[in-house]
């Protein structure tokens, strides 16, 4: 399979700027979370702790679902949330004309959480729509909590937290077409790519991908999903092709004792992992004449050394970053820079399948 990048332009820019000084990474984020956290808890008046809860519930509702202010704000948290699916509907208060009500997944433990602050006997006595509050002060307390942690007011703009949360997505390797759908975003120009997926495909993918960032449950950095295009059975091993949502093609060997075991049959829907060591990167625009099934062309995003190992991002033109770990030597030998056009390899006996 070869899925060359080289007259593709990359989306990310249809989410979020790529300019990365406008966006919080992962781990500030975590600290602006925090001191929401601690604000929220840290009055002993009961009315002032429930008004806190109310915007650590709004903070958090854009920090994991990349919703906008406006949508979270027209939330009736009584009837837009499924608990029992783990799902925030946005848009049911909606009238335009052409009007979309977009469902989001969410994980469980940010389900819990909300279901717990909903539970307080407090609560039933207010509206139902509490979230009904004016924008400009929601702004202020995120711009205080932004200051509070040492980042620019800007920085905790609703808007700039929604942003953050689609570039960690991609950079998580979520599908870019599930984090559009996610965020909002009509993709006219992707509209092929969903010709094989069906909406409850594409919430399964956010479901999966949301689930892993909550619970870490995998060390492997790359990791695919898509549904079993064909499947070559031999009289030891199986080769299985997937394509992915973003319209790849990715390849795996694996026994027949496991594709009976998992069940795998054309049309199911599995996740594809490679561990960044098997990862193998090729200097240069041309296709490498090489014998691994799988091969993707892209750039190098970020290359993080250290003292034996370097670890190199490539960014392909969905979006998608694969990342490959070798040997800080190997790296000076090739002479690898950021921005350089790149090959990622990796051959079919290194692909891991799961089917959840």
């Amino acid at each position: 399979m070869t899925l060359s990048t080289t007259n593709r332009p990359c989306q990310t820019s249809i989410i979020f700027t790529t300019n990365e000084n406008n966006c919080l990474n992962t781990l500030q984020l975590s600290q602006l979370e925090q001191s929401c956290r601690e604000w929220a808890k840290s009055s002993q008046r009961s009315d002032i702790s429930l008004s806190r809860k109310r915007i650590l519930l709004i903070f958090l509702l854009i920090r994991y679902t990349g919703a906008r202010l406006n949508e979270v704000l027209e939330l009736n948290l009584f009837c837009d949330i499924d608990f029992h699916r783990q799902v925030v509907c946005f848009g049911k208060a909606g009238t335009e004309k052409g009007h979309k009500i977009r469902e989001v997944q969410m994980s469980e433990a940010l389900s819990n959480e909300i279901n717990t602050v909903l539970s307080d006997p407090l609560l039933k006595s207010l509206p139902s729509h509490w979230f009904q509050v004016d924008p400009g002060h929601v702004r202020r307390k995120f711009y205080e909590r932004a200051v509070s942690c040492g980042f620019l007011p800007a920085h905790g703009a609703p808007d700039a937290i929604r942003k953050s949360r689609g570039a960690e997505l991609i950079q998580n390797n979520m599908p870019l077409q599930v984090v559009q759908r996610m965020l909002g975003h009509s993709t006219p120009n992707l509209a092929a790519s969903y010709v094989e997926f069906s909406d409850e495909d594409i919430q399964q993918a956010s479901r999966f991908f949301i689930e892993k960032e909550s619970l870490r449950k995998t060390s492997a950095r790359n990791i695919f999903f898509g549904k079993i295009r064909a499947i070559q059975i031999g009289d030891i091993q199986s080769k299985i092709d997937m394509h992915t949502i973003a319209g790849a093609t990715v390849t795996a060997v694996i026994t027949n004792d496991s594709l009976a075991r998992l069940g795998l049959k054309i049309g199911s829907l599995i996740t594809a992992e490679v561990k960044a060591p098997w990862v193998i990167l090729k200097k240069g625009n041309n296709e490498p004449d090489c014998t691994a099934e799988n091969r993707f062309q892209g750039t190098i995003a970020r290359i993080t050394e250290g003292k034996i190992m370097t670890e190199y991002a490539v960014r392909l033109a969905d979006g998608t970053e694969l990342c490959s770990v070798i040997t800080r030597d190997s790296g000076k030998r090739l002479g690898l820079l950021n921005g350089e056009p790149i090959w990622v390899l990796f051959n079919c006996f290194s692909v891991v399948l799961h089917r959840d």
